[in-house]
């Protein structure tokens, strides 16, 4: 009996990392990657669709697993590539699809107060402007990832 309730429990766990949502907003392909055992940083990736009509506006995030949690990209910095705060949020235009991949925009965890293990489950919350907040449920690790090239946040405190 236990065991069907192990296998259910993680076929559900499945299924919510693969897609959260509001009535007008979608989130899908999340997952989460740490720098390593002893990270004091990670970083969330996913692609935000809105299915309204008008402009959505995410302006943050939070978990329970880091001290700090906020929306990054990476900019061409005097000929570094450097991760940065995102100043004022992210515009997302109607019936678009926002996507949050490394090298690109990405939800930052600073401080991270546990490391999450490889194939465990990292719960996050979008906020948007209007008050909307979305739960995500994102995998961890690199199968979760697609096999996308390593891309180091270790360098976030």
């Amino acid at each position: 009996m236990n065991l069907i309730k192990t296998f259910t429990a993680a076929a559900a766990g499945v299924l919510l990392s693969t897609a959260a949502w509001a009535d007008h907003i979608d989130v899908s392909d999340a997952y989460f990657r740490a720098s390593g055992a002893m990270a004091k940083a990670g970083a969330a990736f996913m692609n935000i669709t809105n299915n309204t009509d008008q402009e959505i506006h995410l302006v943050g995030a939070r978990s329970d697993i880091a001290k700090r949690v906020e929306l990054h990209t990476h900019l061409m910095s005097d000929g570094l590539m450097k991760m940065v705060e995102i100043e004022g949020g992210i515009y997302i235009p109607p019936g678009m699809t926002h996507a949050m991949e490394r090298g690109g925009d990405h939800v930052m965890f600073m401080g991270l107060t546990e490391v999450p293990a490889e194939g465990g489950m990292v719960m996050l919350t979008l906020i948007f402007e209007d008050g909307t907040e979305v739960m995500v449920h994102a995998p961890v690790g690199e199968a979760a990832a697609g096999g996308m090239a390593n891309m180091g946040h270790s360098d976030h405190n």
